[in-house]
C-alpha cells in the first residue's frame, strides 16, 4: 500500500508538473506575435518555479507607452510574491516584477506627454521582469539625463516609499529621530538619504553586523538586528524615537511601539520576518502573527501614539493614487538633480540569474537594491537557466555571525 500511495503520489506531481508546462506554453506562444524574453513564475513555491522563457510581446493600449526595457528592480516582496504569502496574488503563470527602466518604443492612442526614444522609469502591476513592458502613462516618469538605468531602477519605488512614510504619513521635522530596520537594505539607505535632508534629523539603524561597516556613513546610531536594540537606542534616547519604520513585523511590532515618544508614529511597510525558508512556511506565518502586539486602541489614546500602515503598489494600483504619487516623484527628481539623494545599487543579475539574486536578497546579502539588468550575459559561473541553486531548509531561519564569509560574486556592482 505504501508503494502504491507512492507512485500515485509521483504520479500526481508529474500531471501537475504537465499541466502547469502545457499552461505556461499557452502563456507565452500567441499566434505569430512578437516575442521577447520574460521570467516566468509558473506556480507558487520555490526558486525552481521560476525560468525565462519567450511569451507574447504585448502592445501598447489607449493611453499606455511600450517601453524597451533595460532594468528592473528586485524586492522582497517579489520573494513574498514566488511564495504566495501576499493577499490576492494573481494566478500563475505570471510574469512578476514591479518597477523598471527603459525606453519608449512606441505609444498608444491618444497617449499623450512621452515620445519614441524617451528613457523613462514606471511602476508596473505585475510584468516587470520582461524585455518590453507597456504601462499607463500615470504610472510612468521621464528619468533626469545623468540618471543610469540601474539608478532608475533601483530609485522608484524604494525612495517614494521612503519619502510618503517620512513626509506624507509621519511628517518628518528638524529635530526629529527615526528608527527604521533593515538599515543597510533599498528602502533603508533612501530613508537615510532622505533624513539627511531635514536639518537635525536623528537615525537609527538596525541591520545584520556584517553590513555595518558599508552603511555606517549613513546612519548616526547603527546596531546588530541580534541584539536588544531597544534597551541600546534608550541609552541614547531615554525618551525613545520620533518614528518608527518596520518591514519586519512580528515581536518587531510591540517593540517599536514601546520606542515611541509621545506623538511620535510607527509604520508597518512590510513583514520579512514571514519569509524563513525558501517555500512559504505555515509555521513561519503564524509565529510572525502571535508574535504581533495586539493594539488596544486606548492604550494608542492614553500614550498619545500613532500607528500606521503603509503599502506604495496598493496606493497606486487599488486606492488610485498616482496623482499623489507622481507629486512626491516630481519632488524627488529635483531632489536627485540637486545631488542630494542617490540611489544605492548593490549587484546586476541577468534575467537568467534571477534565482541567485532571490537567494541573495533572502539571505539579506544585499546593501542597497538588487537589479536585474535584461541587456546583461550570465556569468560563466552561472548555469544557463539558473535551474540549480541552493535551497533554503523549510523553518532554516537567517544564520548568525557567518555572513561576513557569504562570497561576493563578480558581478557585484
Amino acid at each position: 500500500m505504501a508503494k502504491e500511495g507512492a507512485d500515485m503520489t509521483e504520479e500526481t506531481e508529474y500531471m501537475i508538473d504537465k499541466n502547469v508546462k502545457k499552461e505556461i506554453d499557452n502563456v507565452e506562444t500567441s499566434g505569430n506575435a512578437k516575442e521577447m524574453r520574460a521570467v516566468i513564475l509558473s506556480g507558487f513555491g520555490g526558486l525552481n518555479k521560476l525560468r525565462v522563457t519567450k511569451k507574447a510581446m504585448p502592445e501598447p493600449q489607449d493611453g499606455e507607452v511600450k517601453i524597451r526595457v533595460k532594468t528592473c528592480g528586485l524586492n522582497f516582496l517579489d520573494l513574498m510574491v514566488r511564495q504566495g504569502t501576499i493577499d490576492n496574488p494573481p494566478k500563475p503563470p505570471l510574469v512578476p516584477g514591479f518597477e523598471c527602466s527603459g525606453i519608449v518604443e512606441s505609444v498608444g492612442e491618444n497617449t499623450k506627454g512621452f515620445e519614441i526614444g524617451d528613457r523613462v522609469m514606471a511602476f508596473v502591476n505585475y510584468n516587470a521582469w520582461a524585455e518590453v513592458v507597456c504601462a499607463p502613462v500615470d504610472f510612468v516618469y521621464k528619468m533626469p539625463d545623468e540618471m543610469t538605468f540601474a539608478e532608475a531602477a533601483a530609485f522608484s519605488l524604494n525612495f517614494v516609499a521612503a519619502y510618503m512614510m517620512l513626509f506624507e504619513v509621519a511628517n518628518l521635522r528638524e529635530g526629529m529621530s527615526v528608527l527604521v530596520h533593515s538599515a543597510g537594505g533599498g528602502v533603508g539607505q533612501a530613508v537615510a538619504q532622505l533624513c539627511s535632508t531635514v536639518p537635525n534629523v536623528t537615525v537609527f539603524g538596525i541591520a545584520s553586523c556584517f553590513k555595518h561597516a558599508a552603511i555606517r556613513d549613513s546612519v548616526a546610531h547603527l546596531f546588530d538586528r541580534n541584539v536588544d536594540y531597544i534597551q541600546e537606542v534608550k541609552k541614547i534616547s531615554p525618551e525613545g524615537v520620533d518614528i518608527v519604520l518596520d518591514c519586519l513585523c512580528g515581536e518587531n511590532t510591540g517593540k517599536g511601539l514601546s520606542l515611541l515618544k509621545p506623538l511620535g508614529t510607527y509604520i508597518l511597510y512590510g513583514a520579512s520576518n514571514m519569509v524563513t525558508g525558501e517555500t512559504k512556511s505555515f509555521f513561519s506565518f503564524a509565529k510572525s502573527w502571535w508574535q504581533v502586539e495586539k493594539v488596544n486602541p486606548i492604550k494608542l489614546y492614553e500614550e498619545n501614539k500613532v500607528i500606521a500602515g503603509f503599502s506604495l503598489l496598493n496606493l497606486l494600483f487599488k486606492q488610485g493614487r498616482c496623482g499623489l504619487v507622481k507629486s512626491v516623484m516630481d519632488k524627488l527628481l529635483c531632489l536627485y538633480e540637486e545631488k542630494k539623494i542617490k540611489p544605492v545599487v548593490d549587484s546586476l543579475w541577468a534575467l537568467e540569474e534571477v534565482k541567485e539574486a532571490m537567494q541573495r536578497i533572502h539571505d539579506r546579502g544585499n546593501i542597497g537594491k538588487l537589479i536585474l539588468d535584461v541587456e546583461k550575459s550570465p556569468t560563466p559561473l552561472m548555469a544557463s537557466d539558473s535551474t540549480e541553486t541552493s535551497e533554503a531548509g523549510e523553518e532554516e531561519e537567517e544564520p548568525e555571525g557567518d555572513n561576513d564569509s557569504k562570497e561576493r560574486m563578480p558581478f557585484i556592482h
